[in-house]
């Protein structure tokens, strides 16, 4: 009876903290494009969010420039989340493959 539990909650995708294991195609296959969506996605971000800011500053000073360095700082600021949180690094496992650049499982950041 309990394997029969086992074997259909696995049918129907809920994973356990112990009982499974995630494999390792899986990781290999998804970690760089998830990567590269976050990084995508801090630089995006950074650019809308800043720009938004400096178009306000400008409709309030009169000027006409703040947005374009809000805009650049908000893709600077973008890399430099991505960097710190890991995702920009190539990294090699011990027997010397790429491994998947991911934000770790845990919960800790990355960054040294």
């Amino acid at each position: 009876m309990r394997d029969r539990k086992k074997t259909a909650g696995a049918a129907h995708g809920k994973r356990g903290s112990a009982d499974s294991t995630q494999c390792p195609a899986d990781v290999s296959t998804d970690g760089g494009y998830n990567a590269g969506m976050a990084v995508f996605s801090y630089i995006i971000g950074g650019i809308i969010v800043w720009s938004l800011i400096g178009w306000g500053l400008d409709y309030l000073w009169g000027t006409r420039w703040i947005v374009l360095a809000g805009a650049l700082l908000g893709a600077v600021g973008g890399f430099y989340l991505s960097h710190m949180h890991g995702l920009t690094s190539s990294r090699k496992i011990a027997d010397g493959r790429h491994a998947p650049s991911a934000p770790s499982q845990d919960g800790k950041d990355n960054a040294k």
